[in-house]
């Protein structure tokens, strides 16, 4: 494989570039993997690898798997350890990175199953890990409306990989989906911290049904709530009067999948 040294190769610019830049990953409709364990995750996923790049001390200590992603990427290159320092998003770079085409973000609901949309999720390490969570539930999909965006490279390192192996899908708005859902009679639920709202403990929830988590600061939009089919609650003895956004789903998919 031919080695890039040079800080002002384009790749490289345009590796960083897509790091960085969310506005960028969307123009290109790629993103990047780093780290041995989200790039090689890579080789059992439906995503196709545009380019991989590793150190030879990298490419050393995972051979055999280097080669499977130079096979199914359409570019290889080594890099050298100072240029995988200045890529890399993380303190100590294990030399491993992957460009990554982004899957089309239609969105095409299926009765029977059971999903978690997030609306306007600010916080990268708080969807992640609702990504992780939903993939270790069982859940089927994660629709995330607005907020953060699921190529981040923190939300790729907070979901352990998952991104790669649940179906999780872009939109703007959750309106649509939500308009879709009552189509194909999915039931849906926003979460809020309103005592009215029925217990989460006590709802059965059917086996097509969607869980609306909402933003960090101000819960689930007016907009959403009011298209939603019921509205929910986790019921909290203590003195908190909220939970963080991840816990909260947590325990919603915890409930919907009783």
């Amino acid at each position: 494989m031919e080695k890039i040294t040079g800080k002002n190769n384009d790749i490289i610019k345009g590796v960083k570039k897509l790091f960085t830049s969310s506005k960028e990953r969307r123009a290109q409709g790629l993103f990047v993997l780093e780290g041995a364990r989200l790039v090689f995750d890579v080789l059992n996923s439906f995503y196709e690898v545009e380019t991989f790049l590793i150190t030879e001390s990298a490419n050393e200590r995972y051979f055999e798997q280097s080669v499977l992603m130079q096979k199914k990427s359409k570019a290889s290159y080594f890099i050298s350890d100072t240029l995988s320092q200045k890529l890399s998003e993380t303190k100590n770079a294990q030399g491993v990175f992957a460009v990554c085409k982004m899957k089309s973000d239609n969105i095409n609901l299926q009765k029977g199953k059971k999903y978690i949309a997030t609306d306007n999720l600010q916080d990268p390490g708080n969807l992640g890990t609702v990504i992780r969570t939903a993939e270790a539930l069982g859940i089927d999909g994660v629709i995330v409306g607005g907020g953060c965006d699921v190529y981040n490279p923190k939300v790729l390192r907070a979901s352990m990989g998952s991104v790669l192996r649940i179906d999780v899908f872009e939109c703007l708005s959750l309106i649509d989906i939500l308009k879709q859902a009552k189509k194909l009679e999915i039931k849906s639920f926003a979460t809020s911290p309103d005592a009215s709202a029925k217990k989460i403990n006590e709802i059965n929830f059917p086996p097509s049904c969607l869980c609306v988590i909402g933003n960090e600061a101000n819960g689930v939009s007016d907009e959403v709530m009011a298209m939603c089919d019921e509205k929910i609650t986790i019921p909290m003895p203590g003195r908190a009067e909220s939970l963080n956004a991840h816990v909260a789903a947590a325990i919603t998919m915890w409930e919907m999948q009783r």
